[in-house]
């Protein structure tokens, strides 16, 4: 009995363990073409945090900038309230392209932060696991160059959230608004 069930543990162990290492990266990746202004259409993640301020989110802003090391600075602009606030994070290359990390000064969380697939002039989507003390959580964003994307766009961010393991009450199209979109930088 204890060997079954120490196999059945190992078992789901090594299928956590895969599905974490299942988040593809972006095929011949070109960082210099990621940079630039996108705008947050889609947001999906698993986290407490994302369940209970999710009916207050909006489209938000993000640039995308390489530094001189070659890592990624991005800088985002939100509505909250009735303020914009600002999140300005970097991105520590890997040495695998496309795939990146960070960690959260405000909260210790390190974050695997991969781009899954993107064309560069219309849309990326970017998928990130993110670990604490109290667990781990999955994250994917829909960035677009303009305010607006298709709808094969949507459904791709869609089902791919699905893939890695969120409901449909985890994933949100973000509703579109003018405010805080001049400010970004």
């Amino acid at each position: 009995m204890q060997a079954t069930l120490l196999s059945v543990l190992g078992l789901a162990l090594l299928g956590a363990l895969h599905a974490q290492d299942s988040i593809p990266t972006q095929a011949n990746f070109q960082q210099d073409k990621l940079t630039g202004r996108w705008y947050s259409i889609g947001l999906a993640s698993s986290s407490n945090w994302f369940k209970d301020k999710k009916h207050l989110m909006k489209m938000c802003t993000t640039v995308i900038a390489v530094t001189a090391d070659g890592n990624l600075e991005v800088n985002s602009t939100y509505p909250k309230g009735d303020q914009c606030e600002k999140r300005n994070s970097l991105y520590i290359k890997t040495e695998q392209p496309g795939r990146f990390t960070y960690t959260s000064p405000r909260w210790g969380s390190k974050h695997d932060i991969r781009v899954v697939e993107t064309n560069y002039e219309e849309y990326a989507l970017v998928a990130t696991r993110i670990s604490k003390s109290t667990g781990t959580s999955t994250m994917v964003l829909l960035y677009s160059r303009t305010k607006e994307l298709s709808p094969k766009r949507l459904e791709r961010f869609t089902q791919f959230s699905r893939e890695q393991g969120l409901t449909d009450e985890e994933i949100l199209i973000l509703p579109q608004t003018d405010k805080c979109m001049a400010e970004a930088a």
